[in-house]
């Protein structure tokens, strides 16, 4: 057989394991032996311990033919943007064709700034419409359905802009289904451009693939780009753009094309970006139906030179790439300060280290001098957030400049260890130190640090907070984010609407260039002729003459879909900040809006309904900064079996420990550097394990025995707090278990033979870490053709 055959040419008609007749025996042991490595990641050599066993190599086939047995004829993406409110629609068809009922299913990743509003099935001829509920009575609804052993949708985070759909129907022989998810957008304009992300990820190559963008906006468009991995090599080619219109229609073979995309069809992005033309000051100012949308973003004001500390987190658990990432971030952004910019930096541990005592004009001896203090920040000791954002404040407060703008960033990736560890203490002393004066704005430098803390203290002092993703490109993340805030054009900025009510948003601590300003709300009476936008800010008082424009461009509902999503939006982020009968009332709006206008919120579920004989659905939307815990069914609390027999040998350092978790056909479970073992005894021969030492630097590790045998080990040492893999996801079907463990994914075929059963791993996705160990972390197998595998 050629080189590059997919697995269905050959077993296709042969899916009992028998070499087909007329084939060559040794040259069908080459290949299929081939194929197995490639696909299932088998080694050759262990085929041989099966090599008589047809109902064994019956299951591997089966599992390589498992992407063939339904067939997506038909995926279209198409997303509508109207005055920067984006619209999407993913269409997938997909048709089962063996001659049995398989489970079929719907996977798409979609922006994590985006609320799901619908999600429908078409089977014979029938709709199968998502209800948006209130998450209690959903997951109440759910868990009843789900003790009755049936699965679970999920919507999960996937790195640092996506959310990841999962669900699934079961599709009788021979038939159809059409999956269709819709979610909305507002599009946030940054450094002077709107980004529209599209993930295409179908999973195989799709004979009707389309992806068609439109845009609408009223003011005209400035500038339009396509960039992302989509875009590029021979992709290029599948790409038409017009001034409103991008539409991207890739052949088969073009699927397989890019950099990320393989024999699975498209993996990656395409990313739609632009701006609009800007030929009023007041801005644009969009109206229906007795709502109004204002997009406020002056690009003609100079610039206001700023004072800006920055606060630097040296202590022990930035060590390594890390502090040598920041290091290269925070001399470039050195190198970008205006001559008139005044500075200050700070580093701390559980000691606070001042480059000057004062803020300094950013003249080239000054930089030169704070570039050299930036090379020499090391790594050691505790973390004193609370005195660093203290000193930090003080600075900008024993500095007032007239006519200048101030702003404190602090750059942390731990939780508070030394000095005040009382968060709500730091809140307020922080809140106090600050007193509105400047924004905060808070980076947190991995998956580590306690997030929610940071947001809650940006948020309270004008600010937002922003994680920084512990990868590559860390320092590009961290300049990115400084060019964001380097250039303020307004401050203390207030648009007021005579005639308007219900309001968003309208105090704005300060105005950057390439950011936008958007306020929406209602018109009271719907009586146009009395609305009158203004605006105030520091020095430059209201501009009230410029006539309001009503905009029939957008649909009806638009306007108020956007002052709803925006409300949303902005209520979620009050909501961290109250408390008590406060935070209650806030989340009681939130629900009734998002309930009201369909909107999946983390107050919100989405009940997928499906068939008769089929358990719905629930879909949830993460939450930034938490982990996410989902468990299907009810948890059976108790004591866990222990960890392997004594004859199996603890690795060096490492101590068992217990921990409770469910028992049941499918769960999700945060791992957690704490007191606790995870230990899951799944069968009589699967045990799945997850250690720590007992000092203070920790050790993760994975273990996935099978049959004894030490399938995957991953291992990970830092001090403090620390995540060997953010959940563990475990599912068990007839005779298949499948295991997601960080970005791994395991299945496990279960054979029975004589009233034994013996598992069968097969590595369907790869770990991205280079630091595992087991059969599953072997490097790929050559066969060359003059070797044999006994088949």
């Amino acid at each position: 057989m050629p080189p590059g055959c997919l697995p269905r040419e050959v077993f296709r008609a042969c899916p009992t394991g028998r070499r087909p007749r007329g084939r060559p025996r040794t040259r069908w042991r080459d290949y299929v032996s081939q194929l197995v490595w490639e696909h299932l990641w088998i080694l050759p050599e262990e085929l041989e311990e099966v090599s008589g066993d047809r109902e064994v190599w019956a299951a591997l086939l089966r599992l390589l033919l498992m992407r063939d047995d339904w067939n997506i004829y038909s995926f279209h993406i198409n997303s509508t943007v109207s005055s920067r409110y984006a619209t999407t629609v993913i269409t997938s068809r997909v048709a089962n064709r063996m001659a049995e009922s398989k489970e079929v299913e719907f996977h798409v990743r979609i922006p994590k700034n985006a609320f799901i509003t619908k999600f429908r099935m078409f089977i014979d001829g029938q709709v199968y419409d998502g209800n948006v509920k209130e998450k209690e009575q959903a997951q109440r609804q759910y868990t009843t359905a789900v003790s009755r052993g049936q699965s679970a949708g999920i919507v999960s985070s996937v790195g640092r802009t996506l959310e990841e759909f999962k669900t699934s129907v079961t599709v009788s022989a021979h038939n159809k289904v059409t999956f269709e998810l819709t979610y909305e957008e507002l599009m946030k304009r940054t450094l002077g451009k709107y980004e529209l992300q599209i993930h295409a990820r179908p999973m195989q190559p799709v004979k009707d693939f389309k992806i068609d963008v439109h845009i609408q906006e009223k003011a005209g468009i400035s500038f339009l780009d396509v960039k992302g991995g989509l875009s590029t090599n021979a992709l290029a080619n599948a790409i038409t753009r017009t001034q409103a219109w991008v539409h991207f229609y890739p052949t088969e073979d073009q699927q397989k094309a890019c950099d990320s995309c393989d024999e699975q069809g498209l993996n990656g992005d395409l990313v739609i970006v632009y701006d609009v033309n800007r030929n009023s000051t007041l801005g644009d100012i969009m109206i229906s139906k007795g709502y109004f949308v204002h997009h406020f973003a002056p690009s003609s004001h100079s610039r206001i030179p700023k004072n800006v500390v920055f606060i630097i987190d040296r202590s022990g658990s930035m060590r390594g790439r890390k502090i040598e990432q920041t290091r290269t971030a925070l001399i470039h952004i050195l190198g970008d300060l205006a001559e008139d910019d005044y500075f200050g930096l700070i580093t701390f541990n559980n000691k606070i280290f001042h480059w000057k005592q004062e803020l300094v004009q950013a003249n080239s001896a000054n930089l030169d001098s704070a570039k050299n203090f930036a090379r020499e920040i090391s790594d050691r000791g505790g973390t004193d957030i609370n005195r660093a954002v203290l000193e930090g404040s003080n600075m900008l407060n024993a500095h007032p400049r007239e006519g200048s703008a101030s702003l404190l960033i602090l750059l942390t990736d731990g939780d508070p260890t030394s000095g005040e560890t009382n968060i709500e203490r730091i809140h307020s002393n922080v809140r106090q130190a600050i007193a509105g004066k400047f924004p905060l704005y808070c980076l947190g430098f991995g998956f580590d640090v306690n997030f929610e803390f940071l947001e809650k203290m940006a948020l309270q002092n004008n600010g937002v907070a922003r994680r920084i993703y512990e990868e590559s490109d860390a320092a590009i993340q961290l300049k990115g984010f400084y060019e964001e805030v380097a250039t303020p054009l307004l401050t203390n900025v207030t648009m007021s609407y005579k005639g308007g009510s219900n309001l968003t948003q309208t105090v704005f601590s300060q105005y950057y260039n390439g950011s936008e300003i958007v306020v929406a709300g209602q018109i009271d009476d719907n009586n146009i002729d009395s609305f009158i936008p203004q605006r105030t800010e520091r020095k430059t008082f209201s501009e009230t003459n410029n006539p309001v424009e009503t905009s029939e461009t957008v649909s009806d509902n638009q306007t108020q879909r956007v002052w709803a999503y925006l409300t949303v939006k902005q209520l979620l982020q009050k909501e961290l900040l109250m408390s008590g009968p406060e935070k209650e009332e806030v989340k009681k709006n939130i629900l009734e809006l998002s309930l009201k206008y369909s909107f999946v919120t983390p107050h919100t579920s989405m009940v997928v309904t499906k068939p008769p004989g089929e358990t719905a659905d629930v879909l949830d939307k993460p939450k930034e900064g938490k982990q996410e815990s989902r468990i299907s069914g009810n948890p059976l609390q108790g004591a866990l079996p222990p960890p392997p027999g004594t004859a199996d040998p603890l690795p060096d350092g490492l101590i068992p420990l217990k921990v409770t978790i469910p028992s049941l056909n499918c769960f999700t479970i945060p791992v957690e550097v704490s007191d606790d073992l995870l230990c899951a005894s799944i069968l009589s021969d699967l045990l799945l394990i997850c250690w720590k030492t007992s000092s203070d630097s920790v050790s993760l590790a994975l273990e996935l025995f099978v049959n004894g045998e030490c399938l995957l080990y991953k291992k990970q040492t830092k001090t403090n707090k620390n995540k060997c893999f953010s959940s563990l996801t475990v599912i068990t079907r007839s005779k298949e278990i499948d295991i997601a463990a960080g970005d791994a994914r395991i299945v496990i075929i279960v054979h029975e033979k004589a009233g034994r059963e013996f598992l069968w791993p097969v590595m369907r996705q790869k770990p991205s870490a280079t630091n595992i160990e087991g059969l599953l972390a072997l490097l790929p197998f050559s066969v060359s053709s003059s070797k044999t595998s006994r088949i």
